[in-house]
Protein backbone atom coordinates (compact mmCIF):
# COMPACT_ATOMS: atom_id res chain seq x y z
CA UNK A 1 0.00 0.00 0.00
CA UNK A 2 1.19 3.75 -0.84
CA UNK A 3 0.62 6.79 0.55
CA UNK A 4 0.94 10.39 -0.65
CA UNK A 5 -0.17 13.53 2.06
CA UNK A 6 -0.44 17.04 1.26
CA UNK A 7 -1.05 19.78 3.73
CA UNK A 8 -2.40 23.29 3.41
CA UNK A 9 -4.07 25.90 5.26
CA UNK A 10 -6.93 28.41 5.61
CA UNK A 11 -8.81 31.04 7.62
CA UNK A 12 -12.79 30.58 8.13
CA UNK A 13 -14.99 32.05 11.19
CA UNK A 14 -17.30 29.41 12.42
CA UNK A 15 -20.07 29.25 15.80
CA UNK A 16 -20.81 26.12 17.35
CA UNK A 17 -24.63 25.73 17.58
CA UNK A 18 -25.94 23.84 20.89
CA UNK A 19 -23.26 24.01 23.02
CA UNK A 20 -22.52 26.06 25.80
CA UNK A 21 -19.13 27.94 26.55
CA UNK A 22 -16.73 30.56 24.33
CA UNK A 23 -17.37 28.69 21.17
CA UNK A 24 -20.83 29.40 20.80
CA UNK A 25 -20.07 33.29 19.90
CA UNK A 26 -18.70 33.60 16.17
CA UNK A 27 -15.18 33.77 16.19
CA UNK A 28 -12.04 32.44 14.05
CA UNK A 29 -9.21 29.74 13.15
CA UNK A 30 -6.16 29.49 11.10
CA UNK A 31 -6.67 26.14 9.93
CA UNK A 32 -4.42 23.99 8.25
CA UNK A 33 -5.68 20.39 6.84
CA UNK A 34 -4.16 17.46 6.14
CA UNK A 35 -5.39 15.25 2.92
CA UNK A 36 -3.71 11.46 3.07
CA UNK A 37 -3.80 9.12 -0.13
CA UNK A 38 -3.80 5.34 -0.14
CA UNK A 39 -3.81 3.28 -3.20
CA UNK A 40 -1.95 -0.12 -4.13
CA UNK A 41 -0.86 0.70 -7.54
CA UNK A 42 1.28 3.58 -8.75
CA UNK A 43 0.79 5.23 -12.09
CA UNK A 44 2.97 4.76 -15.36
CA UNK A 45 5.29 7.33 -13.83
CA UNK A 46 5.85 5.45 -10.20
CA UNK A 47 3.57 7.58 -8.30
CA UNK A 48 0.56 7.00 -6.65
CA UNK A 49 -0.87 10.70 -7.22
CA UNK A 50 0.96 13.48 -8.35
CA UNK A 51 1.65 15.97 -5.65
CA UNK A 52 0.51 18.74 -8.00
CA UNK A 53 -2.44 16.77 -8.73
CA UNK A 54 -3.72 16.59 -4.95
CA UNK A 55 -3.00 20.56 -4.35
CA UNK A 56 -5.29 20.90 -7.17
CA UNK A 57 -7.96 18.45 -6.12
CA UNK A 58 -7.69 20.69 -2.87
CA UNK A 59 -7.47 24.23 -4.29
CA UNK A 60 -11.26 24.63 -5.07
CA UNK A 61 -12.51 23.41 -1.20
CA UNK A 62 -10.31 25.49 0.10
CA UNK A 63 -11.31 28.53 -1.94
CA UNK A 64 -15.23 27.87 -1.44
CA UNK A 65 -14.68 28.09 2.28
CA UNK A 66 -11.14 30.52 2.95
CA UNK A 67 -12.24 33.90 4.80
CA UNK A 68 -15.88 32.84 5.03
CA UNK A 69 -18.10 32.08 7.97
CA UNK A 70 -18.39 28.48 7.90
CA UNK A 71 -22.30 28.68 9.42
CA UNK A 72 -23.47 30.50 5.83
CA UNK A 73 -22.49 27.82 3.52
CA UNK A 74 -23.41 24.06 2.94
CA UNK A 75 -23.19 21.40 5.01
CA UNK A 76 -22.62 23.95 7.34
CA UNK A 77 -26.20 25.50 7.44
CA UNK A 78 -27.40 22.34 9.43
CA UNK A 79 -24.13 20.48 10.19
CA UNK A 80 -22.35 22.11 12.96
CA UNK A 81 -19.31 23.60 11.62
CA UNK A 82 -16.86 21.50 14.22
CA UNK A 83 -13.30 20.52 13.18
CA UNK A 84 -14.70 16.91 13.07
CA UNK A 85 -17.51 18.01 10.44
CA UNK A 86 -14.67 19.83 8.44
CA UNK A 87 -12.62 16.62 8.56
CA UNK A 88 -15.26 15.05 7.17
CA UNK A 89 -16.30 17.72 4.45
CA UNK A 90 -12.58 17.58 3.12
CA UNK A 91 -12.58 14.05 2.80
CA UNK A 92 -15.98 13.92 1.40
CA UNK A 93 -15.23 16.59 -1.38
CA UNK A 94 -12.13 14.91 -2.36
CA UNK A 95 -12.97 11.90 -2.54
CA UNK A 96 -15.43 12.76 -5.41
CA UNK A 97 -12.72 14.85 -7.04
CA UNK A 98 -10.53 11.86 -6.86
CA UNK A 99 -12.57 8.91 -8.12
CA UNK A 100 -13.41 10.42 -11.10
CA UNK A 101 -9.49 11.15 -11.58
CA UNK A 102 -8.19 8.08 -10.88
CA UNK A 103 -11.60 5.85 -11.94
CA UNK A 104 -10.91 4.52 -8.33
CA UNK A 105 -7.41 3.39 -8.42
CA UNK A 106 -6.74 6.18 -5.21
CA UNK A 107 -8.71 6.86 -2.56
CA UNK A 108 -8.33 9.73 0.61
CA UNK A 109 -7.22 7.62 3.34
CA UNK A 110 -7.75 10.06 6.11
CA UNK A 111 -8.23 13.92 6.93
CA UNK A 112 -7.17 15.95 9.50
CA UNK A 113 -7.94 19.18 10.72
CA UNK A 114 -5.95 21.36 12.92
CA UNK A 115 -8.24 23.94 14.55
CA UNK A 116 -5.26 25.17 16.40
CA UNK A 117 -1.73 24.25 16.80
CA UNK A 118 -2.30 21.80 19.50
CA UNK A 119 -5.77 20.52 18.71
CA UNK A 120 -6.97 17.80 15.62
CA UNK A 121 -9.68 16.27 14.51
CA UNK A 122 -9.22 13.35 11.88
CA UNK A 123 -11.76 11.60 9.67
CA UNK A 124 -11.29 8.34 7.96
CA UNK A 125 -13.84 5.49 6.66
Amino acid sequence: MYEVTVEAGFSSGHYLRNYRGKCENPHGHNYKVRVTLAGEQLDEAGLLLDFRLLKQVMRPVIERIDHQMLNDLEPFTTVNPSAENIAKFFFDETSRQLHGMTRGRVRVKDCTVWETDTTTATYYE
